[in-house]
C-alpha cells in the first residue's frame, strides 16, 4: 500500500475536534487553497469553508495536499519532530521547561522600548534590532483593533521601530498572531519573526522540520512569550466590568504577576483575582503541554520577582547568535537567570502543570513525566 499522506480530515478529527487544537492558526496560513478560515469569536479554532469537501474533508487533501498537516504543532508526533530539528535530540525528563542553551535575566537598554514594552521591554529590543540589522522585513504580533480603546487584540504586523512601539505590550486575550503572515507578504515581506505563546511559537520549527514550503522558508525568527493560557474575550464585559466596573475603554495596561493587575488611564490601579478569571480560560489552553515556549528560538516570560527584567531562554543558534550580538552592542542589559532563582523554579513548576495537561489518550504523550520530579 501506498503511504498514507494525512489532510484535513486526518486533521479535522485528530487535533480540531479532540481538544487537542490550540487555534494557533498555522494551518490556515499553510493552506495553498485559501479553503481554511479562522474563528475569532469564542471558538478560536479553524474551519473548512468549500463546500464542496464539507466540515471534515477537503478535496484538495483528496488529492495529495498535506500541507495544514505538515504546519500543524500538535499533529502527531510533533514533539520529537521538533526537537530533533532544533536541538538533533529529543528533550530528556530533567529539561521539563524545554531544551535550553542559556537561562537569564534581560531587559531593553532603551528607556523608550522599556516604557512601552511588557517587563522590561525585552522583546521589542529584540524585534527592533532584527528589523535595523536587516535580519527581518516583518514581525507578526498582536495590536489592539481601532484606537485601542477596545482591548480587542488582532493580528497585526510591524516593519520598523514605530511598528514595534504600537504594537508593544501583553493582551492575555488570544490572538493568532500568524494570521498576519498575508499582510506581511502583501507588503513585500520575505524573512518573517513571530512573536507568540508556545503553541504558535513552535509552528515555525515543525513547518520546516516537515518541509511545508515556501511559508516555512519565510519564517526566520520565532519568538516565544510563557504562557500558562489566555482567555476568551468575553472576559472585559463578564467579569471586568461586571464585577469591578473595569470597562475596556478604561484600561491603560495589564499585567499577571500571581494576580490579574490592572491599570486604568485615570492612574487607578486594581487586582482581580486569578482564580475569578478561570471560567473565561480558552478551550485551546486546557490542553496545551507548553508553558515555556519550548521550540522558540528565544522565550521569554515576565515571571520573576523583577517586574522590569524579562526571565529569558535562549534555545537555538540561531537566539543565541542573535542575543549575543544584541548583548555585545549594548543593546540588552543582561544578568544571571540565578539573580532571581524564584523564577526559574517557577518556570519549571508552570511548564510541569502544563505538561501534565495532555491527555493520555492522545499520541505521542509528551510531557509524561516521572511522578517524582526535582524542583
Amino acid at each position: 500500500m501506498p503511504p498514507e499522506k494525512p489532510h484535513w480530515s486526518h486533521l479535522y478529527e485528530e487535533v480540531v475536534t479532540s481538544g487537542l487544537c490550540t487555534g494557533c492558526s498555522a494551518c490556515v496560513v499553510a493552506c495553498p487553497y485559501d479553503v481554511l478560515g479562522y474563528d475569532h469569536d469564542r471558538r478560536y479554532k479553524p474551519f473548512h469553508v468549500d463546500a464542496t469537501g464539507g466540515a471534515d474533508d477537503c478535496t484538495h487533501g483528496q488529492r495529495g495536499c498535506t500541507l495544514c498537516t505538515r504546519a500543524c504543532p500538535r499533529f502527531r508526533e510533533w514533539e520529537p519532530e521538533i526537537d530533533q530539528h532544533l536541538f538533533g535530540r529529543a528533550r530528556t525528563d530533567d529539561e521539563v521547561a524545554g531544551i535550553a542553551a542559556r537561562v537569564v535575566l534581560a531587559r531593553a537598554s532603551d528607556a523608550t522600548l522599556r516604557a512601552a514594552g511588557q517587563d522590561g521591554g525585552l522583546v521589542s529590543a529584540i524585534l527592533v534590532w532584527a528589523l535595523e540589522h536587516d535580519m527581518i522585513d516583518a514581525a507578526l504580533v498582536s495590536a489592539l483593533e481601532g484606537d485601542g480603546t477596545g482591548w480587542k487584540a488582532v493580528p497585526a504586523v510591524a516593519r520598523d521601530r514605530a511598528g514595534v512601539l504600537a504594537t508593544a505590550g501583553s493582551r492575555y486575550t488570544y490572538c493568532a498572531n500568524p494570521l498576519a503572515y498575508a499582510e506581511a507578504i502583501d507588503g513585500g515581506a520575505e524573512r518573517i519573526a513571530l512573536v507568540g505563546m508556545g503553541c504558535q511559537a513552535s509552528a515555525p520549527a515543525v513547518m520546516t522540520a516537515r518541509k511545508a514550503g515556501k511559508v516555512a522558508r519565510r519564517f526566520v525568527l520565532s519568538i516565544g512569550l510563557m504562557c500558562s493560557k489566555t482567555f476568551d474575550d468575553a472576559i472585559f464585559e463578564e467579569l471586568f466590568e461586571a464585577r469591578y466596573g473595569l470597562r475596556r475603554e478604561d484600561i491603560a495596561k495589564m499585567n499577571i504577576k500571581g494576580v490579574f493587575q490592572v491599570w486604568t488611564h485615570e492612574g487607578a490601579y486594581h487586582e482581580v483575582p486569578l482564580k475569578e478569571a478561570h471560567a473565561w480560560t480558552r478551550e485551546g489552553c486546557t490542553s496545551c503541554p507548553d508553558f515555556a515556549a519550548e521550540h522558540a528560538d528565544i522565550s521569554t516570560g515576565g515571571i520573576g520577582a523583577f517586574d522590569d527584567w524579562t526571565l529569558t531562554v535562549v534555545r537555538t543558534e540561531r537566539g543565541r547568535e542573535l542575543f549575543e550580538s544584541m548583548e555585545a552592542d549594548g543593546t540588552i542589559e543582561v544578568r544571571p537567570g540565578d539573580d532571581d532563582p524564584g523564577a526559574v523554579a517557577l518556570m519549571r513548576r508552570l511548564s510541569r502543570v502544563s505538561r501534565k495537561r495532555w491527555p493520555v489518550t492522545a499520541v505521542p504523550m509528551p510531557g509524561r513525566l516521572p511522578t517524582a520530579q526535582p524542583a
